[in-house]
């Protein structure tokens, strides 16, 4: 035997070497091809759907805003503490690229925030917690390969994300220097929750808590950025911004000022988070977190013996999340419903969609506001149910039906959680913007016309239910894509010129917009069969296959 195999024989230290090779970062192309095969869908899909949403909006505004006037009209709008509150300061609300900023940047900032945070977690934490991290590093594969290439596709997605945004506004001939920054500015925010997320992944040993720290993260920064705005002197932020990344992004002012050195705090902070966390990883147990993991009671309580009490501990951090967000976006809807309304031509084609079939522009526009509710509730929906999904993989179903609980019993206690949650959630977002509209409408008005969109909501589940039957290991992916054409054409179809039989072939677009329309029974009768078919569909092959991890 040889002096070298003898000292790898001889010490632990030296077997690890002589196992994963010179260095940390053995293995880190490898890994980054790994990830990526993984995660190609994935990630296509969110570059793809953050993107195009750019040429999507700026027609819809150049619809709505055709001429300076109607623009400058839009600016006294933009300029209230509801629009400053939800969207940012309106520093150029008087023009194209402005009104663009308006209504899609915090939108596409946070959406990327998201997204990385779900990624790095997914491929890191997850990994982790499953033991796929230990079988890949017990191979030829360096410490540090693994969570550096994740790290990096994380942060390649912000890229390509923010290019690809920048050469749409391009495309539609905003300025250039402007739709630079667009791009930088919103892949700037991606990549700071990126640094974010890979040190979150290293305080907590579990992928749940991960994600629940880095979604505390984005709620935390956006609603500092909130209150600065708020406090801020006309269009000039208020010092609190500074303490947000969101608020640095935002502070770039694409179409404004086009200011681009805080592009360097975001990127320092991607870094310096991404070292951190690989600096954390080097003296830290494979499979553990810093923050001590808290002892639970002896036994649980009669409430979290049942399969509901479960599925509601288990989500309710998002939960109350989403109901958050529900309060956050009626009572902005309701501030702002007499202001756009008074903003809008309602002869130009865009105003038309709007309006349906009322004559009331105002009704149109508290009818796009119920809408976003129920667009909302159907989002907050697929995500709860995907958790049973989620538990299926990870392996921890498994362990829970080999005892008494029938597989009927688990995953109802999952469609309870999201139908209840979505409705919910309609009531409170409806009531709260017809509360706060000023008259313009009722609280109970606005939270009938919400709850219209219930059984379009159930329709997203049952037909995640009847994916996760028949297709388990892609039902989650092609749920989100049939909610995002349902999204994009209730939204849009008018300005893609498609018929009413078309949208309402849709789930959302097939409810009646309340109240910019008369009530019809007959639409959501059909929704609601088709929901309870699939679902029962979906249950039933659920109840016969195998159980698939991933």
């Amino acid at each position: 035997m040889s002096s070298a195999m003898v000292g790898a024989v001889q010490t632990p230290r030296g077997r690890a070497r002589s196992l994963t090779g010179s260095g940390t970062m053995t293995g880190f192309l490898l890994s980054v091809r790994f990830i990526l095969r993984r995660n190609w869908l994935r990630l296509a899909l969110w570059a793809a759907v953050l993107a195009v949403m750019i040429p999507v909006v700026y027609d819809s505004q150049q619809q709505a805003f055709p001429t300076q006037a109607a623009r400058d009209a839009y600016a006294q709008v933009a300029n209230t503490p509801a629009v400053a509150a939800m969207t940012g300061l309106p520093y150029a609300a008087g023009s194209l690229g402005g009104i663009l900023v308006i209504k899609i940047w915090m939108t596409l900032a946070v959406a990327l925030s998201f997204a990385s945070v779900f990624l790095v977690t997914r491929n890191g934490r997850a990994d982790e917690e499953t033991g796929r991290s230990e079988l890949l590093k017990s191979s030829v594969m360096g410490r540090h390969a693994y969570s550096a290439a994740n790290y990096v596709v994380a942060g390649a997605l912000s890229i390509i994300s923010g290019l690809l945004i920048s050469l749409l506004c391009l495309s539609v001939r905003l300025p250039t220097a402007g739709s630079l920054l667009m791009g930088a500015s919103i892949a700037g925010t991606g990549l700071a929750f990126v640094g974010l997320a890979a040190v979150c992944g290293q305080l907590s040993s579990t992928s749940r808590g991960t994600n629940s720290l880095g979604v505390g993260l984005i709620a935390l920064f956006y609603f500092i950025r909130a209150g600065a705005d708020l406090q801020s002197n006309g269009v000039d932020p208020a010092a609190l911004s500074w303490f947000s990344p969101i608020g640095w992004a935002q502070n770039m002012r694409p179409f404004g000022q086009d200011t681009w050195w805080p592009l360097l705090a975001l990127l320092a902070l991607a870094v310096g988070g991404c070292v951190m966390a690989l600096r954390i990883e080097t003296n830290r147990d494979l499979g553990m977190g810093l923050l001590p993991e808290r002892r639970g009671p002896a036994r649980a309580s009669a409430f979290l013996r049942e399969p509901v009490g479960l599925a509601l501990r288990l989500q309710r951090g998002s939960l109350l999340g989403w109901l958050v967000g529900a309060v956050v976006a009626g009572a902005f809807f309701g501030g702002v419903a007499q202001a756009m309304t008074n903003a809008l031509d309602p002869s130009n084609a865009l105003a038309k969609s709007f309006v349906g079939s009322s004559s009331s522009m105002l009704d149109g526009v508290l009818g796009i506001f119920a809408l976003f509710n129920g667009l909302l509730a159907g989002a907050f929906a697929v995500q709860s149910l995907s958790t049973a999904r989620s538990e299926e993989e990870a392996g921890r179903l498994e362990a829970q039906l080999a005892g008494a609980l029938s597989r009927y019993t688990w995953l109802g206690a999952h469609v309870l959680v999201a139908a209840a949650g979505s409705g919910l959630m309609l009531l409170i977002g409806g009531y709260l913007a017809g509360a706060s509209s000023n008259g313009a409408a009722t609280g109970s008005a606005m939270a009938g016309a919400s709850l219209a969109y219930w059984p379009a909501v159930l329709l997203m589940m049952g037909v995640l239910l009847f994916l996760n039957g028949f297709l388990p290991r892609f039902s989650v992916s092609l749920t989100w894509a049939v909610y995002g054409i349902s999204v994009l054409v209730s939204m849009f179809g008018a300005l893609f010129s498609l018929s009413e039989a078309a949208i309402a072939a849709t789930p959302f677009g097939a409810v009646p917009r309340l109240p910019a329309e008369n009530f019809m029974l007959l639409p959501l009768l059909v929704l609601s069969v088709l929901a309870v078919a699939l679902a029962i569909l979906g249950v039933w092959q659920f109840r016969r296959r195998d159980l698939a991890s991933e």
